[in-house]
């Protein structure tokens, strides 16, 4: 189990930690984890929180021998701020893709031997979107 959410060091954030906490299951030889977050800029930042907690299950899962099992996402306030609808609108009726492969080197077995070379996505296509979304803080 992990929390991020450090209250002495709040007064030095301009925002306070979003996504906070982990709790890691294994059931059988499967490894399950519940990301809480407080709050999600679903526009900005959700699938950024989904898959760097994604990832870190599939990485805590094979140095541990463990299959990769659920990632469960429990967000109290999702949200889509009015200024981003016109970008999200965009988003949704662009053309889809097929989902990439995700690929991770299988001969490491140590966590803190991962370098960014043991990573890949094949088959990553996307839309390309000129307008940028501004973060709220």
């Amino acid at each position: 189990m992990t929390n991020i959410y450090n209250f002495q060091d709040l007064h030095e954030m301009h925002l306070y930690p979003c996504a906070y906490s982990v709790t890691f299951n294994v059931s059988g030889n499967v490894l399950n984890a519940i990301l809480h977050q407080r709050s999600n800029d679903v526009a900005v930042a959700n699938n950024w929180n989904v898959v760097q907690y994604a990832v870190l299950v599939h990485m805590f899962a094979q140095v541990s021998g463990l299959k990769v099992g659920e990632l469960v996402h429990v967000i109290a306030d999702a949200h889509i701020y009015d200024r981003h609808i016109p970008v999200v609108e965009k988003m949704l009726n662009s053309e889809e893709h097929p989902a990439p492969q995700f690929i991770m080197n299988k001969d490491v077995k140590n966590f803190y031997d991962f370098k960014v070379e043991d990573f890949a996505l094949i088959g990553y296509e996307y839309n390309k979107i000129d307008e940028k979304f501004e973060v709220a803080v």
